[in-house]
């Protein structure tokens, strides 16, 4: 560590789409060489508030939450919910008396990026998706620069403040894994083997489509199943499925060790989240890609075709999943050279340095201001 101290504080919260590429920016701030005070903000009752201690970091809480796009009650609290956030990130702002703030969109970053700027205190932008989200928007013109993941996503904002670096991914995800990865889900290197990814509080028709499929999925087509069906899905199909009758089924509600289980599997399903995106193509590995309809803008269905026009995923909607599901699956799993070609592809689109590239920009960007 050399040189003056950098405090920069990391604004993310509400699903791990935006939690876990802050994590990741932090830590190659932290691996930079340069001194850094590292701090977030986030809310209590979402992921960030385990996710960033377990990570190593503190976090500082603001009242915030989503402003929601049906007519309910929860929105009359919305106003003020936003000024209570405002005169907290105010607070949290003068104590910290930060260089830089990093906003990973989210309407977390929403108070702490206005505030910032208001303040004085240079503010950048990491925007994950192919479609920008309101709060990125929003924040654009009162940014340093935005970094973004998919050039797609440029177009929504001014071309002389965007760098295209890529979604951070931990890590972790790219270390060298040996046999022990199958050791840990008690698998066998020679069969084929899919993971079922949800995303943490799950997914709903990728749910129902693997449970209505099961015994194909498992018996006939002879797959290992790595099930992360989602903390909010998980108790129901524990109840309903006869685990005993799939020894080769492993459902769980969250997955700890994604390393692991990204090295033992050859096709990954999963929802198309940037950070999921993300993370298939620095692993490199083929998917069937299946957009949440559910999103704002359909931003996921951006993410996706991003990938599958450049061969490296397969898209399913939602409503036509349970019926090809099966069919899809089965002509992947049995031709190998289609697989290799699909990874072969994933690991060209890949920025797995996308992390270290921003933390060097903001690094950059403060020692220009003290200049």
């Amino acid at each position: 560590m050399s040189g003056e101290v950098n405090k920069i504080v990391l604004a993310a919260g509400g699903t791990g789409g935006h939690v876990f590429p802050a994590i990741a920016i932090a830590d190659a701030l932290r691996d930079s060489g340069k001194s850094v005070d590292l701090q977030f903000i986030g809310t209590k009752d979402k992921m960030e508030w385990i996710a960033v201690p377990k990570a190593g970091y503190p976090i500082h809480h603001i009242w915030i939450s989503g402003f929601h796009r049906n007519i309910t009650l929860k929105n009359l609290m919305f106003p003020f919910k936003l000024i209570r956030s405002l005169l907290q990130t105010r607070d949290i702002l003068k104590k910290l008396k930060p260089d830089m703030v990093v906003a990973c969109g989210g309407y977390v970053s929403g108070p702490v990026g206005y505030v910032a700027a208001k303040m004085g205190i240079p503010v950048v932008l990491q925007e994950q998706n192919s479609f920008p989200g309101v709060t990125n928007r929003l924040l654009a013109n009162k940014a340093s620069l935005i970094f973004t993941a998919f050039e797609q996503a440029d177009e929504f904002f001014p071309s002389e403040k965007t760098r295209l670096l890529g979604n951070p991914t931990r890590k972790s995800l790219i270390q060298q894994v040996g046999t022990e990865a199958f050791a840990s889900f008690g698998f066998s290197p020679n069969k084929p083997t899919i993971l079922v990814l949800g995303g943490s509080l799950g997914a709903k028709a990728i749910n129902e489509s693997v449970a209505n499929h099961l015994d194909e999925l498992h018996n006939e087509l002879g797959l290992q199943i790595i099930w992360q069906c989602g903390t909010r899905y998980y108790d129901s199909l524990s109840k309903e499925i006869p685990i005993q009758n799939y020894p080769n089924l492993r459902l769980m509600s969250f997955l700890d060790n994604m390393p692991h289980a990204y090295h033992v599997a050859d096709l990954v399903m999963s929802r198309a989240g940037a950070s999921s995106c993300a993370e298939l193509l620095v692993t490199g590995k083929p998917s069937i890609l299946v957009p949440s309809p559910h999103v704002a803008g359909d931003h996921q269905t951006y993410n996706a075709m991003a990938m599958v026009e450049n061969g490296a995923a397969i898209m399913l909607k939602d409503d036509l999943l349970n019926r090809q599901l099966v069919p899809t699956i089965r002509e992947l799993i049995s031709d190998q050279e289609q697989l290799d070609r699909m990874s072969a592809l994933a690991h060209s689109l890949a920025k797995p340095d996308a992390a270290k590239e921003i933390a060097k920009e903001v690094l950059r960007i403060i020692e220009l201001k003290r200049n």
